[in-house]
C-alpha cells in the first residue's frame, strides 16, 4: 500500500457504498505516513478505527452481493 496522490475516485469505486471509508480511512493512512512514518515515528494505533469501520462496509457489502 502506498501513497495516494490522485484523490479523484475510479468510476468502479464511485459505486460502492464503503466509498467514504475508503477515502477516510487512505487520508488518514497517507497522513500519518507522511507526518509520522517517515519520520520515524511508529503508533501502530493510527487509522485502526477508520481501517475497521472500511473492512465492516466492504463485509456487509459484499455479504449483499451474494
Amino acid at each position: 500500500m502506498g501513497i495516494i496522490r490522485d484523490k479523484t475516485l475510479h468510476s468502479s469505486s464511485s459505486t460502492s457504498p464503503c466509498v467514504h471509508l475508503r477515502t477516510a480511512y487512505h487520508n488518514c493512512f497517507n497522513r500519518w505516513y507522511s507526518e509520522k512514518f517517515l519520520k520515524g515515528q511508529w503508533d501502530k494505533e493510527e487509522c485502526i478505527s477508520e481501517w475497521v469501520k472500511y473492512r465492516e462496509c466492504l463485509s456487509v457489502s459484499s455479504h449483499l452481493l451474494y
